[in-house]
C-alpha cells in the first residue's frame, strides 16, 4: 500500500516564532498540534514525504527548492530536502510552512512537494491525489498543508461572514471523519468567497486517500481560529 498515512496542518506565517516576534506564544498550542501531527505521521513509517499545498499554479518542485520566509520580515530560506544541489525559490507559502514542520523533526527521510493551483477545480486535484499514490513506488506519507475560512469576525482578513463557521464546521467534521467525499463536495467557488487556502489541497487528499482505497480513520486535533482566520489539524491513517 503505497500511502501509509496522511496528516494536515495550516501554513500561517506566525507559526514560525521568529516572524511572530513577541506574539510566538499566542499560537503555541498550535503549533504543540502540527508537531504532534507531523509526528504521528513519521511513526507510521513511510520511506519518504510528500507534501502537498495551495500555489499560484500547479507544479512540481525539485528536492533542492526553498521558500522564503523574507515577505514576513526574517530574512531565511527554507528549504524542501536536499542542501548539496542546486535549487530556486520555489515553495509558495504553503509549502515553505511544511518544509519547516518537517525541518523542526531532524527526519532524514526524503522529502517531495506539489503545489496545486488555488483554483484548480475538485476534479483537477482528485486526479493529482491519484496520480500521486500511483506512481509511488514506496511508502508514502502526505503531508497536506492548508487555511480554513478567513472570514471569522470582523478583525479578519476577509471581515466576517456568516456562511464561515458552518464551513469550517464542515472541514473538521470531514477531516475527523476521514470523509473523502465531503472534501471532494466542498465548492471552489464558495471557498474562494470565504479565502479559504486549503481546499484544493484537501481536495488532493482526498482523491490520494479515495485512489489508495480501504477503510480510513480521522483524528481532529486542533480547531481554533485565533485571528479570524480557521487553522485545522488532522491525522488520517488506514482503518
Amino acid at each position: 500500500m503505497p500511502l501509509v498515512a496522511a496528516a494536515v496542518c495550516p501554513h500561517p506565517p506566525l507559526i514560525v516564532p521568529e516572524v511572530a516576534g513577541a506574539a510566538a506564544g499566542e499560537l503555541d498550542g498550535l503549533r504543540a498540534a502540527c508537531a504532534a501531527a507531523v509526528a504521528r505521521l513519521l511513526a507510521a513509517g513511510p520511506d519518504a514525504i510528500t507534501l502537498v499545498g495551495a500555489g499560484p499554479r500547479t507544479l512540481s518542485l525539485r528536492s533542492a527548492d526553498y521558500g522564503s520566509l523574507r515577505p514576513y520580515g526574517v530574512d531565511r530560506h527554507v528549504r524542501l530536502w536536499r542542501v548539496n544541489c542546486a535549487g530556486g525559490e520555489r515553495l509558495p507559502l504553503s509549502l515553505t510552512i511544511g518544509a519547516w514542520l518537517l525541518g523542526r523533526t531532524g527526519t532524514k527521510l526524503p522529502r517531495f512537494a506539489h503545489a496545486i493551483a488555488a483554483d484548480a477545480s475538485p476534479q483537477e486535484c482528485a486526479r493529482l491525489g491519484a496520480e500521486l499514490v500511483g506512481a509511488a513506488d514506496h511508502r508514502m506519507a502526505l503531508l497536506v498543508l492548508g487555511d480554513g475560512s478567513a472570514c471569522r469576525g470582523t478583525k479578519a482578513p476577509g471581515y466576517d461572514d456568516p456562511r464561515a463557521r458552518v464551513y469550517d464546521d464542515g472541514v473538521a467534521g470531514a477531516l475527523a471523519d476521514a470523509d473523502a467525499e465531503a472534501l471532494l463536495g466542498l465548492d471552489p467557488a464558495l471557498s474562494a468567497e470565504l479565502s479559504v487556502a486549503g481546499r484544493a489541497p484537501w481536495q488532493v487528499l482526498a482523491g490520494a486517500v479515495r485512489a489508495a482505497g480501504g477503510d480510513w480513520r480521522g483524528e481532529l486535533g486542533h480547531h481554533e481560529a485565533p485571528y479570524g482566520v480557521a487553522y485545522l489539524v488532522a491525522n488520517w491513517e488506514p482503518a
